[in-house]
């Protein structure tokens, strides 16, 4: 492990500054790669960068859109951007961001379903060359969107993502989830029904911009990772940072979006999320406790799809996961993968053996609660 430790070294420090000045080349085709930080992007740039995710169906997520790799820039300040040009054309952005050891992730690592690099049609690249230019040894992904081809040699495994397909509109999405799951439309439209005679009645907000009720889905989400042994990502005040930047920003192209369930005048259930164009990233759900036996998470859910159908989304991107309630409510899977992309196959061996120990020690640690939960 040293010796991988001063190679990973060796070759992180190998690299030049970063910059405007290109700092590598792919290929014959000669692209040509510059790295920069997000928050000098110029407006040409992320207007190419938005051209390239409407013309390719499986890069419209909106983790990522520019403005996400921006938002995280203004609080990691290891986040970068190699922008891959072709003949003075821009052809490509790689977001991603260095770690320890010359480590490379996606940008907002941890927090992102949708992985990737933002290419124009047809566009290849030789992963080790861009790897070499930004100056890491090793790529990992987790969330690596579909259609990635010079990727897909280091895929370990693959995961199904649930979305909601709105497309047709709400009418068409339910009448099929009726069909699908007729006990579980009447459970919950039941259970709507008691929770708004007990409380005084129910309202939605599609598009909340009270900072209070983020906040409170904030602590509601906390306690959850706490009572389910999970890390509390919020306890990382950058993650929080980002968020409340995230609820802030709003464009016709990209925007956080916060919805919120209220029985009487308290908030029960809420969700924030990423909208970019026509598509919902799912991200933070959760509800207040004291309602659990009345499902507000669930009624919040279909009250979203059919709030944000009407605003024009045409998809909800659930992210992977296998909880129940995604299975019920997805119309279909996408399909993400996992995996190490690395400039040697020593290094690709010796960093999925550290990954492997890893997951081996908290295997250990499940099996003594009092020690796990510490």
């Amino acid at each position: 492990p040293r010796r991988v430790s001063e190679q990973l070294k060796t070759e992180l420090l190998a690299g030049r500054a970063d910059g405007r000045a290109v700092v590598g080349t792919i290929g014959e085709d000669q692209v040509q790669i510059s790295v920069i930080h997000p928050t000098d992007l110029c407006p040409n740039e992320i207007a190419a960068w938005h051209m390239m995710q409407r013309k390719t169906r499986h890069l419209a997520n909106p983790f990522l859109c520019p403005e996400f790799a921006v938002a995280v820039g203004q609080f990691r300040p290891a986040a970068r951007v190699a922008v891959l040009s072709d003949g003075g054309e821009i052809v490509g952005f790689f977001p991603f961001e260095r770690r320890r050891l010359g480590v490379g992730v996606p940008i907002g690592a941890g927090l992102t379903d949708c992985q990737g690099l933002i290419h124009a049609p047809g566009v290849a690249w030789d992963t080790h060359q861009l790897l070499h230019a930004c100056k890491v040894a090793v790529w990992q992904f987790d969330n690596l969107v579909e259609g990635q081809r010079p990727f897909e040699r280091y895929v370990a495994a693959v995961a199904p993502s649930p979305v909601i397909d709105l497309t047709d509109g709400f009418a068409a999405y339910e009448q099929k989830l009726r069909i699908k799951s007729p006990q579980f439309c009447r459970d919950i439209a039941r259970r709507a029904r008691k929770l708004d005679r007990e409380t005084g009645g129910l309202r939605f907000t599609a598009d909340s911009r009270n900072i209070g009720e983020l906040r409170t889905l904030v602590r509601w989400k906390s306690d959850q990772y706490r009572r389910n042994g999970w890390s509390n990502i919020f306890d990382r005040p950058w993650v929080v940072d980002l968020i409340e930047y995230l609820f802030s920003t709003h464009s016709d192209r990209f925007g956080g979006l916060l919805s919120v369930l209220y029985a009487g005048e308290a908030p029960v259930a809420a969700h924030f999320g990423l909208r970019g164009s026509n598509i919902l990233a799912h991200w933070f759900p959760a509800y207040d406790t004291c309602f659990s036996k009345q499902s507000p998470g669930l009624i919040q859910h279909l009250r979203m799809a059919e709030e944000t159908a009407a605003m024009g989304v045409h998809i909800i991107d659930m992210g992977t996961g296998v909880e129940r309630y995604k299975q019920t409510l997805k119309s279909r899977d996408l399909f993400v993968s996992k995996g190490v992309v690395a400039r040697s196959p020593s290094l690709a061996s010796a960093y999925r053996a550290r990954g492997a120990l890893a997951r081996w020690a908290r295997h250990e640690l499940k099996r003594y609660p009092s020690l796990f939960h510490a």
